[in-house]
């Protein structure tokens, strides 16, 4: 982690300070994207699955990652959609099946039973993430408490 630290200084040293930011926020989700991240198993026994679409250098992916990844499995809506990576222009999963091909990452859709029932576009931040894919939730059926 040193020298991806010390990488990402001498880039701010070169480029600038806004891009050591964005570079170290990069850096940072990446490292703990791979060591507390791993690709979902397909859950049988949770209702819901959240497919999130993603691809290498999304500034948005890994801000999610960074924000939101190590704490999504712990919530009630993570216990509901367990999260199952897949990249943008990988070949889907077998029992996937999307309304249409996701177009920007990241890209979040709710699955049931194989099927989308709902889809965020984007990454709008942490606060608009869990009120949308709450709502999402809850018009597919969960059984998720309103919000206070």
């Amino acid at each position: 982690m040193r020298s991806a630290f010390a990488a990402v200084f001498v880039l701010g040293l070169i480029l600038g300070p806004g891009t050591a930011i964005v570079a170290q926020a990069q850096t940072a989700a990446a490292a703990a994207h791979s060591a507390t991240v791993t690709p979902a198993e397909p859950q049988t026994a949770a209702p819901f699955r959240l497919v999130m679409v993603e691809q290498p250098g999304c500034a948005y992916c890994a801000r999610w990652d960074a924000e939101l990844a190590e704490i999504y499995p712990k919530t009630p809506e993570g216990q509901l959609a367990p999260l199952e990576r897949v990249q943008l222009r990988a070949p889907l999963p077998e029992g996937l099946s999307f309304r249409s091909a996701p177009v920007f990452t990241p890209t979040f859709i709710l699955i049931q039973d194989g099927a989308e029932v709902d889809r965020i576009e984007g990454y709008p931040g942490q606060d608009f993430f869990w009120g949308l894919l709450g709502m999402a939730l809850r018009k597919a059926g969960a059984d998720l408490p309103a919000p206070q």
